[in-house]
């Protein structure tokens, strides 16, 4: 059975599965990274309506990170609504904090972004997410964690 983490946002929580048999290395990264803190307090700096919402960044305009950039880890998984996936810049081994959460039908991103999660419960929350690039009040993450 694969890990669950909660994403607490502003208006309710998210309840995301891990897909750590498919991406084992950005899960593990993401977990780390949640665990410790990382994630508390930054916001959905990207959202786009009917693609995506993107956070983790710890600057808030999509150029920060944590400062470890992680391999690849292409997968099968389609880019879908609720599906969970990495942010990358140009180079595909160089996600590193950043992910989005797919709103929509995003299976354009297949095999070229890693995606490691998928929304089980909770969707209604980051459909939520003030939109914009950046939009003007963003959404806050109020914290970030496995599930216990």
């Amino acid at each position: 059975m694969n890990e669950k983490l909660i994403l607490k946002l502003e208006n309710g929580d998210v309840t995301i599965e891990a897909l750590s048999d498919t991406a084992p290395k950005h899960v593990a990264r993401i977990k780390e990274l949640a665990d410790d803190g990382f994630y508390d307090g930054l916001t959905f700096h990207r959202v786009i309506e009917g693609f995506m919402a993107q956070g983790g960044c710890p600057r808030g305009d999509g150029t920060g990170g944590s400062g470890q950039k992680l391999e690849a880890e292409f997968n099968d998984v389609s880019h879908q609504r609720g599906v969970c996936s990495m942010a990358r810049a140009q180079n595909p081994d160089s996600a590193d904090s950043q992910f989005f959460i797919c709103l929509d039908d995003a299976s354009f991103l297949d095999k070229q972004y890693t995606a490691w999660g998928k929304v089980i419960e909770g969707m209604e929350y980051v459909d939520a997410a003030n939109r914009g690039e950046p939009p003007a009040n963003p959404t806050k993450i109020i914290s970030f964690r496995s599930a216990s």
